[in-house]
C-alpha cells in the first residue's frame, strides 16, 4: 500500500469516525449506518479485493462501536432515560440473533452482505426522511413470541450490517409508542450487547482469510479501529448532548440523504 492510499484510507477513516460518534448521540441510529459504507467505499478506492471488502467494513465497525457505544450509553445514562427493564427483557434474545447473524456474516459472499446492508439501510433512510417521530404502529412493545423474535431480528441483522442496533431498534421502539428520546437513550445499549461478540466473530471468521489490507486481525482492521473509535468515542457525547437540545428534523434529512446514496452506491455495486 502506497503512501497516497495509505493518506486517503486515513483521512476516510477519521471523518468516518467523527460523522458515526456524533450520528450515534444525536439520532440514536448507531455509527455503523455510516461507518460501514464509507469503510467500503474507502476500501474500493484503494484496490482492496471485493470478496473481502465488506466483511472488512463490518468488522472494523463493529469493533469501533465498542468504545462508542459505552460512551453513549454512559451519556444517555446520566440522563435517566434508559429504559433498564426492556435491556433486561431483550438482552437475551438480542445476544442470540446475534450469534446467528455473526455465523451467518461469515460464511456470507460480501456481494449478500451488501446487499442485506443496502435493503435495510434504504427503508431506514426513507423512515428517517418522512417516517415523523410522532408515527405509531402500536401503543406498546409487543409481548410473547414476537417480543423476543423482535430484539433478536435487531441483533442478527445488526451484526450483518455491522451498525450497533440502534438504526433499526430506533424505528422499532418508536413505533410503538415509546417517547423517541427514550428510545434514543435504550438504543444506545444495544450497541454494547450487540458490538463485543460480533467483533469476535469477525475476528474469529476472518482469521485465514486472503486479500486482507495491512493490519488487519482477521477480518478487524487495526488501523480503522485506532483512527476511527477514538474520534467516535469522543463525538457520541457531543451528540447525545444536542439530541436532548436541539430540533433534529432538518439533520434527519440530511443524514437520511447521505444513508440512502451511499446505501444505493453498495446496492449498485452489489448488483453489478
Amino acid at each position: 500500500m502506497g503512501g497516497g492510499e495509505l493518506g486517503t484510507l486515513a483521512l476516510g477513516l477519521v471523518l468516518a469516525g467523527a460523522v458515526g460518534g456524533l450520528t450515534a448521540g444525536l439520532l440514536g441510529v448507531g455509527g455503523g449506518i455510516v461507518v460501514v459504507p464509507v469503510l467500503y467505499h474507502v476500501l474500493a478506492l484503494i484496490g482492496i479485493d471485493p470478496s473481502v471488502r465488506m466483511h472488512i467494513a463490518i468488522g472494523t465497525s463493529l469493533a469501533t462501536i465498542v468504545p462508542t457505544s459505552f460512551s453513549s450509553l454512559l451519556a444517555h445514562s446520566r440522563k435517566g432515560a434508559v429504559d433498564w427493564a426492556l435491556l433486561r427483557r431483550w438482552a437475551i434474545p438480542m445476544l442470540a440473533g446475534v450469534v446467528i447473524g455473526s455465523v451467518a456474516a461469515g460464511f456470507a459472499r460480501g456481494q449478500v452482505l451488501a446487499l442485506v446492508f443496502a435493503a435495510v439501510a434504504l427503508p431506514v433512510a426513507l423512515h428517517l426522511a418522512i417516517g415523523g417521530e410522532e408515527r405509531r404502529l402500536a401503543d406498546r412493545l409487543p409481548q410473547g413470541p414476537l417480543g423476543l423474535g423482535l430484539p433478536a431480528a435487531i441483533g442478527g441483522l445488526s451484526t450483518m450490517m455491522g451498525i450497533g442496533g440502534g438504526t433499526l431498534g430506533v424505528p422499532a421502539m418508536t413505533l410503538c409508542g415509546m417517547p423517541i428520546h427514550q428510545a434514543v437513550a435504550t438504543a444506545s445499549a444495544f450497541g454494547v450487547i450487540v458490538s463485543i461478540p460480533g467483533t469476535i466473530g469477525a475476528i474469529v471468521a476472518g482469521l485465514h482469510a486472503k486479500g486482507l489490507p495491512p493490519w488487519s486481525l482477521g477480518y478487524v482492521n487495526l488501523l480503522g479501529f485506532l483512527l476511527i473509535a477514538p474520534v467516535s468515542f469522543f463525538a457520541a457525547p457531543l451528540g447525545a448532548h444536542w439530541a436532548h437540545s436541539m430540533d433534529r428534523k432538518r439533520l434527519r434529512l440530511m443524514f437520511a440523504l447521505f444513508v440512502a446514496l451511499t446505501a444505493a452506491r453498495m446496492l449498485y455495486d452489489a448488483l453489478t
